[in-house]
């Protein structure tokens, strides 16, 4: 129960942080593009998270993706720091982003038992 209790709180917090983005994305639709464009993915799935806090076992695919995307998101931005493409100040995204992934698959729902039966007869 306290497991679910903080899984529900982490994706409050982490869905309130992606869906916040929404205000540096409207100032970079026209400076930075693709930067916009990213943030547009992740203002979508900060709404989704906040949906998925509702009933997370329900939900385990998208907590999945969005630890392990963090955690790719979080290479490929350590990589351009540590190769100067981009400011080593982003770093801080960088440790943020590995701190959301391991919390979410720490704390993700465990595979119910007759989960994966139920889906092979489908």
């Amino acid at each position: 129960m306290r497991r679910e209790r903080a899984l529900k709180f982490a994706l409050v917090v982490v869905g309130l942080i992606f869906s916040g983005l929404v205000y540096p994305l409207t100032m970079f639709v026209r400076q930075e593009p693709a930067l916009a464009m990213m943030l547009s993915l992740y203002v979508t799935l900060g709404i989704f998270l906040l949906l998925a806090a509702r009933d997370p076992s329900a939900n385990r695919s998208l907590i999945a993706f969005t630890a392990w995307s963090s955690f790719a998101h979080a290479a490929l931005m350590a990589v351009q720091a540590f190769r100067n493409l981009i400011q080593r100040g982003e770093l801080w995204g960088v440790a943020a982003l590995v701190i959301i992934g391991i919390a979410l698959i720490v704390l993700a729902p465990a595979k119910q038992p007759g989960e994966l039966a139920s889906a092979a007869s489908a």
